[in-house]
């Protein structure tokens, strides 16, 4: 093997391995703030607003990102397909975080485990590609899973459906509107940030504005949602510019599966057999999925 590709392709490795860790664990980082009278609500405008001041900061210091950034500003279809972006990304963000802040991180985690297995379903419904036999058996598993969910395992997975769809559907549109992970996060953080600033403009005007009232860690936890918001992300890019798209797409599973094992450990939640029963199926589809990825790796 080159040496040069082989550094590369182990750096993209360390990069790829890393941002799944930091996902996985993202649910430690906000902890702290589980009981703190901030809601979902406040902290992802909170989140907008310190990850745009980051990417704008970042987007100053490199010349590339400030040109691309100039160039997809000046085209009405790039604007518009990030309007769609940016919405599906606050809609996941928002679920993410009530559902860390309601100690439903089961839930959060069962969403990312469906994440990929929508976006084969939406690669079919609107870009017309075909689905493989094993691609068909891991989402009606899945499928499955959340229709056992529904009926014996206490509740419908509303959190989990909505993190998994908005994040999949999300990935379909960034495909389709291509632009760098820096470039592409400032713009989509700045379509959101003069509603992020109205909404706790708000908040503050009626006097429900908690952010000066939290304890110090809760309010540096808050501060640095922005650079825990880009770090993995630009790992990410990274990542995908150096190894395989379906060595990511199998080891994206890390996020999820530490999420669960926190949602056991960290949140203690109540987790009864009937909703394992659940996971199982969703489990038994995701393994469907991997194994038909590595399939069509060696062939």
């Amino acid at each position: 093997m080159n040496t040069t590709y082989s550094t590369e392709y182990r750096r993209g490795l360390y990069c790829v391995i890393g941002c799944y860790l930091i996902w996985g664990f993202f649910p430690l980082y906000w902890l702290p703030l589980v009981g703190q009278p901030i809601d979902a609500g406040q902290l992802m405008a909170h989140r907008i607003v310190w990850a745009s001041l980051l990417a704008i900061g970042a987007v100053a210091c490199l010349p590339s990102a400030r040109t691309l950034l100039a160039q997809a500003v000046k085209s009405r279809q790039t604007l518009t397909a990030f309007a769609v972006c940016s919405t599906l990304l606050a809609a996941n963000w928002l679920l993410y975080l009530a559902a860390i802040t309601q100690r439903q991180v089961l839930q959060a985690s069962l969403g990312y485990f469906i994440a990929p297995l929508a976006s084969i379903f939406c690669g079919r419904l609107f870009l017309r590609e075909a689905l493989r036999p094993l691609q068909i058996g891991a989402i009606l598993l899945a499928i499955v899973g959340v229709v056992w969910l529904s009926a014996w395992g206490g509740q419908m997975p509303w959190i989990a459906l909505g993190i998994g769809v908005s994040w999949s559907i999300y990935g379909l549109l960034r495909k389709l509107a291509p632009l760098p992970a820096l470039p592409g996060f400032t713009l989509e953080t700045l379509m959101l940030l003069p509603f992020a600033l109205l909404y706790l403009g708000w908040h503050y005007r009626h006097g429900s504005l908690v952010f000066a009232q939290l304890p110090p860690l809760p309010l540096v936890i808050v501060i640095g949602s922005g650079a825990a918001t880009m770090i993995p992300l630009l790992l990410f890019a990274a990542a995908a510019q150096r190894i395989r798209l379906t060595t990511i797409g199998i080891l994206q599973y890390l996020s999820p599966s530490l999420q669960f094992l926190l949602g056991l450990t960290a949140f203690h939640e109540p987790f009864s057999r009937m909703q394992f029963a659940g996971y199982l199926w969703v489990w038994a589809g995701v393994a469907l999925f991997v194994w038909g990825a590595r399939k069509t790796k060696a062939t």
